[in-house]
């Protein structure tokens, strides 16, 4: 896939809601809604391609927990698997000064992070599971970066889309972002058509029949998840 193909994808997948997304997954048994990852505000919404850090237990002596910001392309989001671990925060307020300095997307964590007023103000995309002070320093460590990882029960390869807003995150394979991405512009376009023709006095269920409302949100022959 080129690079201004990859790039288009990024700005369709930035276009489209995680609930039609999720639709759209749900109709081609594709698994990638992150469970239990939210944003740390309502206002957040992000779409970058996965930079990914495997963490483990810290050893002796204790490895970094953080030193490979430097190395993130601007526009991808950080990935942080910390294995669901909420005693550790693997992400605070220098981190997140960095990020937004340096037009990272997001930064996404299947674990804690803290320093949340900075990605607040800064207006800066943090999905986590919580957020909490103690620091991750001593008790976990960076293992690999750039591997697949798991975020909320999916797993997340590099490069794949993650696209966040008030609903969650979702991973979108970048084996299968083509299929995905079409199938949740037809729900969309479906969606807003039905909108209309209710607005223009029609019966929902009539204008849910007449734009395939339902065969749309119906799992594909041959689909499985």
């Amino acid at each position: 896939m080129s690079e201004q193909i990859e790039d288009r994808n990024v700005a369709r997948a930035g276009r489209l809601d995680t609930a039609t997304l999720s639709d759209a997954m749900d109709r081609l048994g594709i698994v990638g809604q992150c469970r239990a990852i939210k944003p740390r505000d309502a206002g957040f919404r992000m779409a970058g391609r996965a930079f990914t850090i495997l963490y483990g237990p810290a050893a002796s002596p204790p490895g970094t927990v953080g030193d490979f910001i430097d190395d993130v392309p601007p526009g991808h989001v950080i990935v942080l698997d910390n294995g669901g671990r909420t005693d550790a925060t693997v992400w605070g307020d220098i981190m997140t000064e960095i990020a937004h300095r340096r037009g990272i997307a997001g930064t996404v964590i299947d674990g804690i992070n803290r320093d949340v007023h900075l990605c607040l103000s800064l207006g800066y995309p943090v999905f986590s599971r919580d957020n909490w002070m103690r620091t991750g320093k001593d008790r976990v460590q960076v293992e690999a970066t750039n591997v697949p990882v798991n975020i909320g029960d999916v797993r997340v390869a590099p490069g794949d889309i993650l696209r966040g807003d008030a609903d969650g995150l979702v991973s979108i394979p970048r084996g299968h972002e083509e299929r995905i991405l079409a199938a949740a512009e037809d729900i969309e376009a479906a969606e807003n058509a039905i909108r209309q023709a209710v607005a223009g006095g029609m019966r929902l269920d009539e204008a849910r029949a007449q734009y395939r409302y339902h065969q749309l949100q119906t799992r594909a022959e041959g689909a499985t998840a």
